[in-house]
């Protein structure tokens, strides 16, 4: 008989490390990292980025547990110590972006720069981690879609044995809505790669490219889950959700149920929000001159001049003046 794969990883005395957590600490430290390789390339510390993490991730858990809370508050209004009790479960994504963007808004000004120039250098660390961090639930089997046959992983998505494997909860085989949501992320980081090198992108345009690719891929991973947050709306709002997902049905693929009764999935109609809202955000900073500078463009702190910034290379930010670090911030 197959055993699912322990979620915890290994013991030490009383003290349980699971995977789950690793996982994401995992992917937390490979999007520091892309941030920190990038940010040399303007001349910023690692200390700056190291320092934007330490905030970054507590303001993004505490974002996504009050979001959920917040659209589920009927359940913890009698018992409120459950609101704290997160490893039971209960966190959203989109409240982690919320919580992390607020934190990070705080931070890079204090420290004197724009958010929009800090944002596209972190753009792609954020798509990697959650391409990462989504291999956390495969561990933990949850947040996956609807049932199907074994057959569909095996033949259709052609899955290796320790996925399909994993799969199997409760003696039915579920769609690995991780996998494809984290695929699409890959697919995004190579994208954004692409991306950051062209001379026409502006500033803050490269974070509104993470979030559109983002959100058009969770919109129809979304539709796969079982566990969605979900709300009673209007019938035309229901319909045009049924209607932009209806490509998936075209593909062979079957909604999975409404997890609370709903008839509208919060996640895809946030989704479409966020991709009208980008959009239309590089329309007007562009015609308004607000992203007037480049992402080639050195990034200075506020007030200073970019000449000043391209002769020092940004050396304020960096104690040990590096002057490599000035060459490359010039080119």
């Amino acid at each position: 008989m197959f055993l699912a794969i322990n979620p915890i990883a290994f013991a030490i005395g009383p003290l349980s490390v699971h995977w789950y957590g690793i996982i994401l600490g995992t992917a937390a430290l490979i999007g520091l990292l892309l941030a920190i390789q990038e940010g040399k390339r303007f001349g910023m510390s690692p200390d700056f980025f190291m320092d934007l993490v330490l905030i970054g991730v507590p303001s993004a858990i505490v974002g996504a547990r009050i979001y959920y809370v917040a659209f589920k508050w009927e359940d913890y209004q009698d018992n409120l110590w459950d609101v704290f009790a997160v490893w039971k479960g209960g966190i959203a994504i989109y409240g982690a972006l919320i919580g992390a963007i607020i934190a990070a808004v705080i931070y890079v000004r204090r420290k004197g720069y724009s958010f929009w120039r800090i944002a596209d250098i972190c753009a792609p660390g954020l798509i990697i981690g959650q391409a990462i961090g989504r291999w956390g639930n495969f561990i933990n089997q949850e947040a996956h879609g609807g049932p199907v046959a074994e057959s569909f992983l095996r033949n259709n998505l052609h899955l290796p044995d320790w996925i399909v494997n994993q799969m199997l909860i409760e003696g039915q085989y579920y769609h690995p809505t991780f996998l494809y949501e984290s695929l699409w992320n890959v697919v995004g980081l190579l994208l954004l790669f692409v991306l950051r090198r062209r001379s026409f992108l502006r500033a803050g345009e490269l974070f509104f490219g993470y979030f559109i690719w983002y959100s058009i891929g969770r919109f129809f991973v979304e539709g796969l889950r079982t566990d969605s947050l979900d709300f009673t709306g209007p019938s035309w709002l229901a319909a045009l959700m049924n209607g932009m997902w209806s490509p998936m049905k075209a593909l062979g693929f079957e909604p999975g149920f409404m997890t609370y009764g709903g008839n509208v999935r919060i996640s895809q109609l946030l989704a479409v929000l966020i991709v009208l809202a980008a959009i239309a955000l590089i329309i007007v900073r562009r015609r308004t001159g607000a992203a007037s500078e480049r992402y080639s463009d050195p990034i200075v702190r506020i007030g200073q001049a970019p000449e000043e910034a391209s002769g020092a290379g940004n050396v304020d930010t960096r104690p040990d003046g590096n002057k490599e670090a000035d060459v490359k911030a010039k080119e």
